[in-house]
């Protein structure tokens, strides 16, 4: 009898070590590294997604803030010279980066003009051209486009990613323990099994896998080329390497095309070898770290002829 009810209490006593455990792994995954607190997406019938308006997110140690417009950046300030920031994931930074350790917002701060981040994972010249055709150029003084060899195909295909792909949720989770499970934990035993994952288009690029989604060049490039033109607003690219083209020093043929593309229509591009790009500037094959987006900010201040106030 005496055995069963030491029995018991253990049971017991195990059970609240264990709610007093998970309670407190909840806590730590949600306060201390963001979990339950992604950046949310929103379809779109123009640009197929972007990121919803009015964020504020803390995550991985890192803040993600959204304007009412969707672009990672402050509401757009008309007592500022404005230059649009465009592109997708490379500009964007990715939510490992800070808000502050961007490019765009080094910019803005370093120059006292306002380079407004309109970018999303993925997204191609023609993404970004849509975009503006719907919300139009803020008043803007110049565009930069910041893009990539897989940029010169990656034509918009409207296939639905939003609410399908891990990277780009529409609701948040309810338990940070199970967004731990479901959205990290699982993916990589499956792959560990050898079974197949549903890839974003974004990740694909990381991966080395299929980028290009069109045999036509993006006519995303014409139309800012267009767009620049009506309004009357100097237009530039800068055309960003991934590592292998940093170790080779020679872009791939899509980059190749695009430089083709800015001789030919009278474009300024500005390589990314020739800026003192390394490969230790880089968090994967073609995402840039915090050393990597200082540099991009220091080519935006010297591409668009302007001197930091800050250095």
């Amino acid at each position: 009898m005496k055995n069963k009810k030491q029995g018991n209490k253990l049971v017991v006593y195990l059970l609240v070590v264990g709610a007093c455990c998970l309670v407190c792994l909840e806590m730590v995954l949600r306060f201390v590294f963001g979990f339950c607190d992604a950046v949310l997406y929103q379809p779109s019938k123009a640009y197929e997604y972007i990121a919803q308006p009015n964020q504020h997110r803390y995550r991985f140690f890192s803040h993600i803030d959204y304007n009412s417009y969707s672009q990672r950046s402050e509401e757009p300030d008309s007592t500022k010279t404005i230059v649009l920031g465009l592109g997708d994931s490379v500009i964007f930074g990715g939510t490992m980066l800070d808000q502050d350790s961007i490019a765009t917002t080094l910019f803005s701060k370093e120059t006292g003009m306002q380079m407004l981040n309109i970018s999303s994972g993925s997204w191609g010249p023609d993404n970004c051209a849509a975009y503006l055709k719907e919300k139009g150029t803020f008043g803007a003084k110049a565009m930069v486009l910041v893009c990539s060899s897989h940029d010169a195909f990656d034509v918009m295909s409207h296939i639905p990613v939003v609410g399908i792909y891990p990277n780009y949720p529409d609701k948040q989770y309810k338990l940070a323990i199970w967004e731990l499970v479901d959205r990290y934990l699982m993916p990589r035993v499956k792959g560990w099994l050898g079974q197949s994952q549903l890839v974003d288009p974004d990740a694909q690029v990381v991966k080395g896998g299929v980028a290009q989604k069109s045999l036509k060049f993006d006519p995303g490039f014409d139309q800012l080329l267009q767009i620049s033109k009506e309004k009357k607003i100097p237009f530039v690219i800068y055309l960003h390497p991934e590592v292998g083209e940093v170790l080779t020093r020679q872009y791939k043929e899509g980059g190749k095309l695009i430089m083709e593309w800015a001789k030919k229509h009278g474009v300024k591009l500005v390589s990314g070898l020739n800026e003192g790009v390394t490969a230790d500037m880089f968090r994967d094959v073609i995402h840039l770290n915090e050393k990597g987006q200082r540099n991009l900010a220091n080519s935006l201040e010297r591409i668009l002829n302007v001197e930091s106030k800050t250095r």
